[in-house]
This record gives C-alpha cells, sequence and structure tokens, in this order.
C-alpha cells in the first residue's frame, strides 16, 4: 500500500470508494471536454456555447433530489467543476447538498505512443498532485483517468500495455496522496471484427498488466476503484448475436482471474452500448453464478444521458422531461447493480447506437 500515506487518509479513502460503490448505486460520467460536449449539442441541434453547456450541467445536477438513491458521484470536466446554476450555487455544492460526490476528469487526453501501429498513451501527469491538491481543497473526492488499447492484428502491443500500465499506476499513487480516490479506466475499444473470446483475452492481458503496475506503484487497492470495458464482441463482428449471460459470464470470469478482491469496486463503462443493452449486461454480471468480491456497478456517461439530450433539445420548457428521463435511467442502472432490472423502462434513446469508433474525449 502507499508508504507515505498516514492510517487515517487510507481509511478515508477506502470510505470514499465504499460510498461511491454502494448498493445499487453508481456513478454519472459528466466528463465531457467542450469539444465533445459540443458534438452532443450539435446532435439536437443546440449551440456549443458556456452558456448551453453550464444549462445542461444544471439540468443533470438540479434534478430531484432522489437521484442520491441511485447516483453516488459525478465525474466532472474542470469547466464544470467552476460554474454555478441560475441562482448562483456552484455546481459543487448542488451535488453535496444531494449527498452526491463529485470526482474530477484529471487526465490531459490521449496521445501516440511512438514504436507502435497506431497506438497511444494518456498524456497529464505534469503537475497532477498540484491539481488533485486544490481539487480535494475545493470539496472533490474522487478522480478519474482513461487510457486506451486497441484489438487488431498486431496490437494492443507489449509496449502499449505496459506503459499504459504504468501511466495508471502513476496517476493512481499521486491521487491517493492527495486524497483523491483513483478510478483507473485501461479501456479496451470495441472497435473491430474480433469475437467474444478474443476480447476476453485482450481483456484479461490488460488488467494484469494494470495489477502488476498498481502493485509496484504501492498503490492502496481498498481505495481505488476500477472502471474496465465490459467484454463484448468487436462492433464489426459477424459471427453472430451474442447473448447477455455471455457476456456477463465472459466479463466476470475475466475480472476473476486479474482483479484482487482488496479492490472495493468495479463500475463498468458503456463502450458505446445502447441504453438498454448496457443496463441488461450490468443486470445479468450480477446475477451471474461466479465469485464476485467486488460491488460491480456502472460509470456511465451517454448510456445515462442520451435519452436525457434527446428530451430536453435546448429547451427550458422541457427541462422536467429531461430530468424525468434521467432518474427513469438511474433508477435503471441501480436495479441493475443489484441484479434486480426487470427491464421495459428504455428512453427517449433506448434502442440508439451509441458506438463512435477510436472513441476519444
Amino acid at each position: 500500500m502507499c508508504p507515505i500515506c498516514p492510517p487515517d487518509k487510507l481509511a478515508e479513502l477506502a470510505d470514499i470508494a465504499r460510498r461511491l460503490t454502494a448498493p445499487g448505486k453508481g456513478i454519472l460520467a459528466a466528463d465531457e471536454s467542450p469539444s465533445t460536449a459540443g458534438k452532443r449539442l450539435v446532435e439536437i441541434k443546440v449551440d456549443n456555447t458556456d452558456e448551453n453547456r453550464r444549462a445542461y450541467r444544471e439540468l443533470l445536477f438540479s434534478a430531484d433530489p432522489v437521484l442520491a438513491e441511485s447516483i453516488s458521484g459525478v465525474i466532472l470536466y474542470d469547466e464544470t467543476t467552476h460554474q454555478k446554476d441560475k441562482q448562483g450555487t456552484p455546481f459543487l455544492k448542488l451535488l453535496t447538498d444531494r449527498k452526491i460526490i463529485p470526482g474530477i476528469k484529471v487526465d490531459k487526453g490521449v496521445v501516440p505512443l511512438a514504436g507502435t501501429i497506431n497506438e497511444c498513451t494518456t498524456t497529464g501527469l505534469d503537475g497532477l498532485r498540484e491539481r488533485c491538491d486544490e481539487y480535494k481543497s475545493r470539496g472533490i473526492h474522487f478522480a478519474k483517468w482513461r487510457c486506451v488499447l486497441k484489438i487488431s492484428k498486431y496490437t494492443p502491443s507489449y509496449l502499449a500495455m505496459l506503459e499504459n500500465a504504468n501511466v495508471l499506476a502513476r496517476y493512481a499513487s499521486i491521487c491517493q496522496q492527495a486524497g483523491l480516490v483513483p478510478i483507473v479506466e485501461p479501456e479496451v475499444l470495441p472497435d473491430g471484427t474480433h469475437d467474444l473470446l478474443m476480447s476476453q483475452r485482450v481483456t484479461e492481458e490488460v488488467l494484469s498488466f494494470v495489477y502488476k503496475a498498481l502493485a509496484d506503484h504501492h498503490v492502496y487497492l481498498e481505495g481505488t476503484l476500477l472502471k474496465p470495458n465490459m467484454v463484448t464482441p468487436g462492433q464489426s463482428y459477424k459471427g453472430g448475436k451474442v447473448s447477455p449471460q455471455d457476456v456477463a459470464i465472459a466479463t466476470v470470469q475475466a475480472l476473476g482471474r486479474t482483479v484482487p478482491p482488496a479492490v472495493t469496486g468495479v463500475v463498468f463503462l458503456s463502450g458505446g452500448q445502447g441504453e438498454e443493452s448496457a443496463t441488461v449486461h450490468l443486470n445479468e454480471i450480477n446475477k451471474v453464478n461466479l465469485r464476485r468480491p467486488w460491488a460491480l456497478t456502472f460509470s456511465y456517461g451517454r448510456t445515462l444521458q442520451a435519452s436525457v439530450l434527446a428530451a430536453w433539445k435546448g429547451r427550458q420548457e422541457n427541462v422536467q422531461e429531461a430530468q424525468g428521463e434521467l432518474l427513469k435511467r438511474a433508477k435503471a442502472n441501480g436495479q441493475a447493480a443489484l441484479g434486480k432490472y426487470m427491464g421495459g423502462t428504455a428512453g427517449a434513446a433506448g434502442n440508439q447506437d451509441l458506438f463512435v469508433a477510436n472513441h476519444a474525449y
């Protein structure tokens, strides 16, 4: 464990991680950069302005406080941490008053990894400790850093897996020293024609590299969360339909072979799945008859927001309806985190394809 963190700081980290993965709760990922947020707004014919981004965030964070029954934390982008609602209440306070834990995306995005075939690593370690200290002082208690791996004939390479694992470990160690719970996100992209078995094999290999690096860097596992991809076939796979039960078995097997039981929780990314598909898969993961020593829940972005945006359309008169979509999707995924989702609550974008090739944000 972290050799320079005092016992009280370790206890605080473990407590935050447990609260983020409390039964029936998960995380709303609202950490899109201004450019990515702009793409979402353009889809509903809304201009990408500071005010429109602020208004949309206010819609999310001012929803009925019952949202906290399903949402334990929200990942923010730096811009959003400085914004306020129309009454002048900072968004950070708005969330904290609802007993929702504010978090922050701290990486600076993907960059090419020299010596590889179109692979990448993630930048942002310079100045990270100072940024983490500032965020902690402002009431932010967890962080997220995303690395990206790609499945192809020659990838992911040994170099890409090693480099990204070490970057994630360095980030995690720095976060814990500042009192932030690190969400470790090694995303294996769904792009490609690979089958379920290949996806599982690569996911296991990537996670093995990550947990070796976390151990080498003395990261306190009880004060961390993992944000992995679910094990699914590639988006262009032509070998036939794979059932949610097959996805669940492959995913939990991959975790069981690589993720230490000391890790507090696993908060899955949706990886471009549609809203209903991501919820059904999470539900089956929590029902599968395999050993599951960690909390298995969600950290969804578009999968929680697509129907919200479709209902809102940038119009003030639609805010209440859009907030209703958020509450509905949050509740459905909270039920799925308990293995109790019964289906039938797809929203305005329930069947929409949310896949984005080579996804970056």
